[in-house]
Order: C-alpha cells, then structure tokens, then sequence
C-alpha cells in the first residue's frame, strides 16, 4: 500500500512559550498507509485529538514533521493542497453545520473550493446518498437527530473529495443508534469508496471494526497492531488505564477462574461460538 500519512518524531506544545516539559505529544512516530481504516484510541487528555489536528494542518509541530501524501505540513503554500487531501470531522457536528438547509450545507466547502456549480450540485448529491441522508437535501439540520447531523458533516467532506478522513471522536455526543448509524456509514467510505480513514476514538467496540488500531498514553504510541494484536493483551491494557471490548472483558475474566478460552475474542458473535466450545467440551 502507498503510504499516505507520515509523522515523525512529533511533538508538540499548546504553549510554545512555556519552557516546561508540558508536551501533549512527545515523540509520536506514525505511518498510515492508503485505504487503511485506522482506529486511534486512548482515554481523555492522552494526546489522540493533538495528534488528529496535525492531519491536516490544524496544529503544526513544535518539533518533528508530519507530512500529507509527501507534503510537509511546514510548508505554507502547500496548506490549501493538505486540506483538499485530508477532511476533518469534529466531535460536535454543530461546529460544522453553518447553513439552514443540509444540501447547501455540504455544498458550502465545494463553494470555497470555487468549483462550478454543476460540478457541485454532482458532488453535493453523490455525497448525501453515501451517507443515506439524500431524502433529508431540503430539511433544516436543527430538525436532524445527532447522529444524522453528523452524516450530513460527513458528507460535507465527502463532497471535497478527499483521499483521507479523519474523524475527532465524532460519536462522542450519539445515543446508540446515531453511533450505529455513523460507524455504518465510516464502514461502507472506507471498504466501497476506498478513503482512508482516521477514526479517534474512546470507544473499544469502534476500534474493533478498524484494520489496524494505535493505542496512546499520556501523549506517546505504546502499542499498535490489528484489534485481535492490541486487545489480547488485556493486563497491558488495564496498566493503561484502558478498557476492552465488553466480550474480550467477559472471556478474560472466565479465563481468569480457569475455563480454557481462546485469546482474541472482539465481538458477541466471537464470544458466543467461543461459549458454545466451551460447553461442547464439558459435555
């Protein structure tokens, strides 16, 4: 795969002033590679959403580099080309909501971009149907459930045409099915339209989906590897403060009384089968 995002040594201080060791990212090295889908978890204040905004250029390092596709974020004149690569979307889908109605809502990056407005009106209607919020083009967006305004600020980036996505814990403020709906709709760009997808997030069952996951700590990567890799290591994890998915909790406790389990277990239909051979066992 082609790499796509390259981060070298970062590390960065919301104070550049401060001559303390106050880092929020100390030496974080990252490379994420074309049509990936890379989950970013880490509990509040570990540095995951530093790291997000210095994919496209919101945050520039205080010391390291960080480059988009092989442009340097550093790298002023080149600002426009790294966002045009690289959408972000927030956690409050409210932030970016900035038109009454939700078709001239996702047009309005198109607008900025200068694009013609039949090219936009294509993109605008493309992008509100890979979010399945095209029925809803003439609605207000305050008349939206949550998880709605977020596809509609998902589509807004899709309509950019980006190569890379990356989404700022944007299930964060979701009841159930609008955290449903929002990892549906980060699934099907990442695996039918081929985005690369950053997805920052505290939720374990989200990271499970991801191809690969990075863990984070007190603003330093300290494991990365596939969701079967990372959770298994349950003790390592707890050290961190961390959680597991709910069915890797359940089968490491049951490992922990002594019933032999497998390793590796991420979701309900994998704890289920692994129930299922214990009890065929004991029969």
């Amino acid at each position: 795969m082609k790499e796509f995002i390259r981060i070298e040594n970062l590390f960065y201080k919301y104070d550049q002033s401060d001559d303390s060791d106050n880092y929020a990212l100390r030496g974080v090295d990252l490379t994420i590679y074309g049509g990936e889908f890379v989950a970013v978890v880490g509990h509040n204040g570990c540095g995951k959403s530093t790291l997000a905004k210095h994919m496209n250029s919101l945050y520039l390092p205080t010391t390291g580099d960080v480059y988009i596709d092989g442009i340097d974020t550093h790298d002023d004149e080149r600002l426009f080309e790294i966002r045009k690569k690289v959408g972000l979307v927030l956690q409050n889908p409210d932030n970016q909501i900035v038109v009454g109605v939700v078709e001239e809502d996702v047009a309005f990056g198109c607008e900025n971009l200068g694009m013609p407005p039949d090219v936009i009106r294509q993109r605008v209607d493309k992008a509100l149907q890979a979010v399945n919020m095209y029925e809803y083009r003439k609605h207000s967006p305050e008349k939206l459930s949550g998880g709605q305004k977020q596809r509609v600020a998902i589509a807004g980036i899709i309509a950019m045409e980006p190569e890379c996505i990356v989404l700022d814990e944007p299930t964060a403020m979701l009841d159930p099915q609008g955290r449903e709906e929002v990892m549906n709709t980060i699934k099907q760009l990442n695996k039918e339209l081929g985005i690369t997808i950053v997805l920052i997030t505290h939720f374990m069952e989200e990271a499970v989906c991801a191809d690969r996951v990075v863990m984070m700590d007190e603003g330093k990567i300290f494991m990365t590897g596939t969701p079967k890799e990372v959770f298994s290591q349950v003790e390592l994890l707890k050290q961190h403060r961390l959680d597991v998915p709910q069915a890797t909790e359940l089968i490491y406790k049951l490992k922990g009384c002594g019933y032999e389990l497998p390793d590796g277990v991420l979701d309900e239909e994998e704890c289920v089968q692994a129930l299922l051979g214990l009890f065929d066992q004991n029969l």
